[in-house]
This record gives structure tokens, C-alpha cells and sequence, in this order.
């Protein structure tokens, strides 16, 4: 196992429901998370500037969801201002009786339109997180897009957010090795993790060890579905090694993650599935099966991840469209 592991998750005296036990990944700033989480997004809503929310289908009541994945035992929750349902998961980990706040791991990330409109904003957005997740304290607050001329100034704001006690760790998502340098070109202290989409099929090698190299913690979104969409469960690969340790194509990809020390935060709002993809710790993937698996990404792969931060940075703010600001050249594997 290639991350720092420390401790593990176990049964805390009054909880209702056994937690799982999950190595711990070590972040630079002392502390430390769970190596495998649960996703939140479109849990009980799909965003209204969500890819295709006009036809996604009405999901499940969010309750429901966040009670399975209690559980089952998951502890760890990814949630986001984007995701408009911070609500709907608060009143659903409250609803969970027995779970003590020290024994979740809650993070939440601000979106475009909140850094764009500048530190006040942030801060406004991360008491509101707080107040609608009912916690107290976030265990780790990010910036969600790093939204060009805007997102070092939200950054210090979050970063003063942490001396004050309402945010126990700093991270960052979707950053590049360039908004990074701005950071750091700023002075300001390194974030612990980075979320980016990491998967065999968008496996940006460069990046991941720029971000390592400096201790930052990488935290993969979307390491069973490359943009989304289910081909990489699909994939005669990934479905010859599914066969040779007799799981399912969602396990290898889920055990992939850990395995590489990246934390996973699969999403499903079936309970079923929610124990399969917990179940990565009991197995290990061999050289072959690494090595097969860490040459899928394309080129035409690198081009689409591209286009989507170029998109993306800008996204929901004024500039929206206009290009304004956005890196032209950016290490792209």
C-alpha cells in the first residue's frame, strides 16, 4: 500500500452502526483522512448547471442514500456548495443517531461563483456549509476550480478560515502544476490535498508527481467513470483483471485508487453497490495488473481534460465564455 497508512476506523462506543475500517492517509499538515470516502454529488439533487440536469432522472431522496451509506459504514462525506444539497446530507447525518461528529471526516468545496465574487464571499459560503452540514467544523474546505485572477485570494481566505478553527485542513481541486505555482508564488502554505479526476484512463503521471513530490495528497473523483461516462468499467482490461482476482471491474478500479495512496470516494444509491466498492482492502493488484493498467490514458484523453478546465474555470461567473484569464499553456499529463 503505497500511501502513508496510520490507525484505521473503528466502532466508536454509542454508534448505531460499525464503521468501516479504512487505512488513514497522512496529509503534510499532521492530520489525516480516510483512504476511501462517499461522493454527494447529485445525491437527493441534480444541479441546476449540472451536464444534463434537464433529463437526468429524479434521484434518490438523499436521506435514504446518506443512511445506507452510514450503514455500511462509510464516515467520510464529499460535499460541495456546486453540489446544492449540503442541506439535504446535514439533516441526513443528523438523522443518523449514534454517529458522533468526531467520527465523520466532512469535506466541502466553494464554487466559481463565490471565489469569483471574492474572500467575503468564500467565507459567507463556508459558514453557510458549516451551518447546513451541521458540523461545527469542515475537516477539509477546497477551492473547487481555481478561477483565474480570483482563486489565491479565496485560498487566503480559507487559509485564514483554518486559524480561526472553522476549518481543520486546506485543499485545493482541479488544480494544475500552474495554479499551484500561483500559490506558491503568493507565499501562502501548501494545500494538503488536491481532488482531480484520476483513473487508468486519465492517469496524468507528470502532475500526480509534481503534486506528491511536494506532499500534497491526491484525492481522485470519477476513478471508475474517465468524464463520466462507464467505459472504463467496460473495458476488456480492466474486465481480464476483474476475472483474474474475481471482482468486479468497480473493485479493480476502486482498489487501483488506494493502491496508488490516492483517496476514493466512490457514489452509488444502491446499497449493494455501496458494499462492493468498500471492499478494497482485503486484495492487492499486481505488478502486471499496474502496469496494464497505467497505460490506457490518450491523447484524445489529455485534449478533453484540457477543454473541460478551460470550460470549467470560469464556469457559473461572469466570465463564463469568454476565455478571459485562462491559461493557454498547462501541463496536461
Amino acid at each position: 500500500f503505497k500511501a502513508m497508512a496510520i490507525d484505521c476506523f473503528l466502532k466508536v462506543t454509542g454508534s448505531s452502526a460499525m464503521a468501516l475500517k479504512v487505512p488513514m492517509l497522512k496529509l503534510h499538515d499532521g492530520k489525516s483522512m480516510p483512504a476511501l470516502g462517499f461522493g454527494t454529488y447529485k445525491v437527493g439533487v441534480v444541479p441546476g448547471s449540472a451536464a444534463g440536469a434537464a433529463d437526468a432522472p429524479k434521484p434518490a431522496p438523499a436521506k435514504e442514500v446518506i443512511a445506507d451509506a452510514i450503514a455500511v459504514g462509510y464516515r467520510c462525506f464529499d460535499c460541495a456548495q456546486f453540489y446544492e444539497n449540503e442541506d439535504l446530507v446535514g439533516e441526513a447525518i443528523k438523522g443518523a443517531a449514534g454517529v458522533p461528529r468526531s467520527e465523520l471526516y466532512l469535506i466541502s468545496k466553494v464554487w466559481t461563483n463565490k471565489i469569483f465574487d471574492g474572500p467575503a464571499a468564500v467565507r459567507e459560503q463556508c459558514q453557510k456549509t458549516i451551518k447546513d452540514l451541521g458540523c461545527e467544523y469542515l475537516d477539509l474546505y477546497m477551492i473547487h476550480w481555481p478561477v483565474p485572477g480570483k482563486h489565491v485570494e479565496a485560498y487566503k481566505e480559507i487559509v485564514a478560515m483554518q486559524s480561526e478553527g472553522l476549518i481543520k485542513s486546506v485543499g485545493v481541486s482541479n488544480y494544475t502544476v500552474e495554479d499551484l505555482a500561483e500559490l506558491q508564488a503568493a507565499g501562502l502554505p501548501l494545500p494538503t490535498v488536491n481532488q482531480i479526476e484520476i483513473n487508468p484512463f486519465l492517469y496524468r503521471k507528470r502532475t500526480i508527481a509534481h503534486f506528491e513530490g511536494l506532499g500534497i495528497r491526491l484525492q481522485a473523483y470519477r476513478a471508475m467513470c474517465n468524464f463520466g461516462k462507464t467505459a472504463s468499467l467496460e473495458s476488456e482490461v480492466v474486465g481480464k483483471i476483474a476475472s483474474k482476482h474475481g471482482r468486479s471491474p468497480s473493485q479493480i478500479l476502486g482498489r487501483w485508487c488506494v493502491q496508488k495512496g490516492f483517496q476514493h470516494i466512490p457514489k452509488s444509491e444502491k446499497k449493494a453497490r455501496m458494499e462492493e466498492n468498500a471492499k478494497l482492502f482485503d486484495f492487492e493488484l499486481d505488478a502486471e495488473d499496474l502496469e496494464a493498467l497505467e497505460n490506457q490514458t490518450t491523447e484524445k484523453s489529455l485534449e478533453t481534460f484540457k477543454s473541460t478546465y478551460e470550460k470549467c474555470v470560469l464556469r457559473d461567473t461572469p466570465k463564463e465564455g469568454t476565455g478571459e484569464g485562462v491559461k493557454a499553456d498547462i501541463t496536461l499529463d
